[in-house]
């Protein structure tokens, strides 16, 4: 391994002076242009790296930050890691990720991992399901930061990011209202959601100020503790058969949205000519369904980069001595209108 002493020989400038510069620290400033660039281009021809580990013990800092997500393989974890990966790269920050396997049970031992890796924040992107914001809040009084992204912590010391449900289901409306759909059909997410309360509570809201009536015959629920295709499709065959008309489908997420599509279509109902189907997620497949889905962005990255920049600056905050103070920031989403969705059918 190439040290600062090989760089210091060839350079034949002291190991201090080396030091100074492959550190790049505040002391840089004062050892001239000149000989800075002749040092880093030596170091580079020798393919001199800086010793982290060595760097850590005399900081007594990691410069890392332990990610949980609840499933790195599903579509929703990876775009928010994205985002911290792409805030953190050039901040100097090195991630950590843990993944839960959609299993609640492992949630303490990742934190425990992740802790005795000396990372110096925690953020834990929320599984639909479960979060242990009891545990997250003990973080804060040891002094860590922790950032909870997909779950709304409005109160605590445990900094959050989510994305505004209500505001996003309502652009799903005001797009199927402005395009002459007064029937509209809805697949609303788990009860024990609490996003599936704010996206409904978006619908009605916008039905009550445009007098849109909801016929309760036309709204089903998703039963399981998170949406399938296979429930998607018998959802959507269920409202088929209560043969109430309805020329536009709400479903609570895309998966349920692509599943609706498949179910209309084998009915023999276009979609969108004979029925407009609309999501929520916009997640990577989305664009590209036969037909491209009409959904709501979540804006992922951008709540990933968010989350990476709040525990930076708690960082920043907890070395400088200041106090350090909860953050809680709500995204707005964006409505993406794709080939899915088309004017109301005429009577």
């Amino acid at each position: 391994m190439i040290t600062i002493r090989d760089v210091a020989g060839e350079s034949g400038f002291s190991v201090t002076t080396v030091s100074m510069v492959l550190n790049d620290g505040p002391a840089a400033n004062r050892i001239s242009p000149r000989t800075r660039t002749h040092i880093w281009k030596i170091a580079r021809r020798l393919g001199y790296r800086p010793n982290l580990f060595a760097r850590s013990l005399r900081s007594q800092r990691s410069h890392t930050i332990g990610v949980i997500v609840f499933d790195i393989t599903d579509a929703y974890c990876t775009q928010i890691l994205r985002g911290i990966e792409n805030y953190l790269r050039p901040s100097g920050y090195f991630p950590i990720t843990t993944d839960l396997q959609n299993d609640r049970s492992q949630f303490r031992r990742c934190v425990d991992l992740l802790l005795g890796r000396r990372v110096e924040a925690i953020i834990a992107i929320a599984n639909p399901v479960y979060l242990d914001t009891g545990l997250l809040a003990e973080l804060s009084e040891r002094s860590i930061p922790a950032v909870a992204i997909g779950r709304e912590l409005k109160r605590g010391p445990v900094s959050s990011i989510v994305v505004d449900n209500e505001s996003g289901t309502r652009q799903v409306l005001q797009h199927l209202y402005e395009l002459g759909h007064s029937k509209v059909a809805f697949i609303k997410g788990p009860k024990f959601l609490i996003d599936s309360q704010q996206r409904w509570q978006g619908i009605e809201s916008f039905a009550r100020e445009v007098g849109l009536q909801i016929d309760p015959n036309l709204v089903l629920e998703i039963k399981g503790r998170n949406s399938t295709y296979v429930e998607g499709c018998d959802l959507t065959e269920e409202l088929l058969r209560r043969r109430h008309e309805f020329t536009a489908l709400v479903a609570f997420d895309d998966l349920t949205a692509c599943a609706a599509i498949r179910a209309l279509s084998k009915a023999g109902r276009r979609v969108p000519k004979d029925c407009s189907v609309v999501g929520f997620d916009d997640l990577p497949g989305s664009a590209f369904y036969n037909p491209p889905l009409t959904t709501v962005q979540q804006q992922l990255e951008m709540q990933g980069s968010l989350g990476a920049e709040i525990v930076e600056g708690l960082i920043r905050a907890s070395i400088e001595k200041r106090a350090v103070v909860a953050k809680h920031r709500k995204v707005s989403p964006k409505l993406m209108i794709r080939d899915s969705t088309c004017p109301a059918p005429r009577p």
